[in-house]
């Protein structure tokens, strides 16, 4: 039973030259018969007998899709989106490029509809049903039949067994144990620690709780210090005349300083009412 009978119709995904079966890759079909019964053999010229088939691939390990065919000449330019096909050949051998074969491949989920299937035949006058013509090259005339086509099955991703086996264990796992350094530093003694210190230490354990976990102790606690004579009051004489001086200092009011730095501005005002002495109206007498 072939695909299409039971509805599976997978898509061509690459189109190729080649010069036999030999040369044909792999998970390709090679055309060698045309629909007609002739020989499918892409010969250069007359001389030469040795020539090249066409060859198709519907594998969709890629995830690509022949989505049209097209057949160009050499004057013209390639169309947009489109790409020559691909030429598994021998050491020597060409394809002929007076006209080219072309195809637009684009990703599998991005259409609905591509090439399905690539038929060649030897006479130009005989019709192919449901087929589409593409063009005539080198004696033979092209066809290709494009359609809906099956998306590709999805397969179910490998689980581990012993994964569900350890799932359905009835028994609870069991909580991780704390990491424990190899080499843990010894204890310091408590006979090492100065009296200070140690009160401290067991005050601070007292007063915070459980879940605390930031210490209260800083570096500088358990070394022993002492004020510069400079600042120590009753070591230093001068400090004691210095007490006494600061007593005998009285903060001003605002009315205080109101008035002792009063100014009237008295000065001021009598010169601004000073009249200037006025010119006389007739004009000066001329030098002789």
């Amino acid at each position: 039973m072939s695909l299409m009978e039971r509805g599976v119709v997978r898509p061509v995904t690459a189109v190729a030259w080649t010069s036999n079966s030999s040369t044909c890759p792999k998970d390709f079909t090679l055309i060698s018969i045309t629909e007609d019964g002739a020989t499918a053999n892409f010969t250069r010229s007359f001389a030469i007998k040795s020539g090249y088939y066409l060859c198709y691939s519907k594998d969709l390990t890629g995830g690509m899709v022949v989505s049209d065919i097209q057949l160009i000449s050499d004057k013209d330019s390639i169309p947009h989106g489109y790409c020559y096909i691909a030429e598994h050949l021998e050491a020597k051998a060409s394809v002929w490029k007076k006209k080219r074969v072309c195809v637009r491949i684009v990703p599998v989920g991005s259409v609905d509809t591509a090439v399905l299937d690539i038929k060649v035949t030897a006479k130009s006058k005989m019709m192919l049903q449901h087929y589409t013509y593409v063009g005539d090259i080198h004696g033979y005339v092209l066809w290709c039949r494009k359609g809906h086509f099956s998306s590709p099955t999805p397969q179910a991703k490998p689980r581990s067994i012993s994964l569900d086996l350890h799932r359905l264990s009835f028994e609870q796992p069991s909580a991780p144990l704390p990491l424990r350094p190899s080499n843990p530093l010894p204890p310091l003694p408590n006979n090492k620690l100065s009296q200070r210190r140690h009160t401290l230490q067991t005050q601070d354990n007292l007063d915070k709780t459980a879940d605390c976990s930031i210490q209260g102790i800083t570096a500088l606690d358990g070394v022993p210090f002492s004020l510069h004579p400079k600042f120590d009051i009753q070591a230093n004489g001068t400090a004691l005349q210095l007490n006494s001086q600061l007593n005998n200092i009285r903060i001003k009011s605002f009315q205080d300083i109101e008035n002792e730095y009063n100014y009237t501005f008295v000065v001021e005002e009598s010169a601004a009412k000073r009249t200037r002495p006025s010119l006389p109206t007739g004009s000066a007498p001329s030098a002789q």
